[in-house]
């Protein structure tokens, strides 16, 4: 399986008798998936076969269906008015009049033309048969758009995968200059213990040697880093392995890139030394870099 970018963009045209029609398919990131869907209310059940469809295929992502239909103006049925709406508007209208009458407000009056173009009231009459069938026809279309949204989708995957594994080569070599730096260190370290222990012993009468052996021994312990770098090399692996499975690993990556960056933190607050401080500071960057590029995939 290959990467999958959350961003993506897909467009496609289509007419067949007195309708032609556009579609757009868009996405963002997003946490989950949220499929939203804007056709027309009167194609039945299109809305809802669309969202069936895309969260069968889409795994994350904020995506957005539209659709723009249009009909010849000389194939175009009559109007009629559809009574249930027009019942609900004049009742909606007669309690609003009436809410406005017991405050002392005195509202204009509402005229036929107002009530005929509130949405619902006035509707183009269409055949049953032909709404199916252009349901049918629209669905169809609607299959090849989504192919070409996920292949477009699969392309950016791609480029991610590229960029991250560059990434994961550059975490990699700094973690190995880190492990330099810190054995360089050792040697600073255990002659900065030595000198200190030795001042304190001859300024202090009376001092238990042993004691303060411990506590230098415990600064040392604290100012150790192996623990950091071994997993920061588990997490380049853990990292590769996901990028080469693919599907849907964005959530497992960017879970796995709060590790990176808190053994980079602890990495920089034990390092007491400014060539592993460096190190510590530019390996933050290259994993701050690598979680952006996370947060686009699937």
């Amino acid at each position: 399986m290959t990467l999958h970018s959350m961003t993506g963009f897909a467009s496609g045209q289509g007419a067949e008798g007195a309708y032609t029609w556009v579609w757009d398919i868009r996405s963002v990131n997003a946490k989950g998936l949220d499929v939203r869907v804007r056709v027309p209310d009167w194609l039945e059940g299109l809305e809802n076969e669309i969202k069936t469809r895309a969260s069968k295929k889409l795994g994350r992502g904020n995506v957005t269906v539209g659709l723009r239909l249009g009909r010849a103006e000389d194939c175009k049925g009559q109007l009629h008015i559809n009574a249930a709406a027009m019942e609900a508007m004049l009742a909606a209208i007669a309690a609003t009049q009436a809410q406005a009458a017991q405050v002392g407000l005195q509202l204009a009056p509402v005229r036929a033309t107002d009530i005929l173009q509130m949405r619902g009231v006035l509707e183009q009459a269409t055949a049953e048969n032909e709404s199916e069938h252009l349901v049918k026809r629209l669905l169809s279309e609607f299959d090849s758009l989504l192919a070409d949204f996920i292949n477009m989708r699969a392309s950016e995957g791609a480029a991610l995968h590229a960029v991250l594994t560059e990434q994961l080569s550059r975490i990699e070599a700094l973690t190995d200059a880190a492990a330099q730096r810190a054995a360089d260190r050792e040697v600073q370290i255990k002659e900065t213990l030595q000198a200190n222990l030795a001042r304190v012993m001859s300024n202090s009468d009376g001092a238990d040697a042993d004691r303060v052996a411990q506590e230098l021994a415990l600064i040392a312990v604290k100012a150790d880093v192996t623990e950091e770098l071994d997993r920061l090399v588990a997490h380049v692996a853990a990292a590769r392995k996901l990028i080469g499975q693919g599907g849907l690993v964005g959530r497992k990556l960017d879970f796995l890139m709060q590790e990176f960056n808190r053994e980079a933190n602890t990495l920089c607050s034990k390092a007491q030394n400014a060539a592993l401080t460096e190190v510590g500071l530019e390996l933050k960057t290259v994993i701050d870099q690598m979680r952006e590029q996370v947060q686009n995939i699937e």
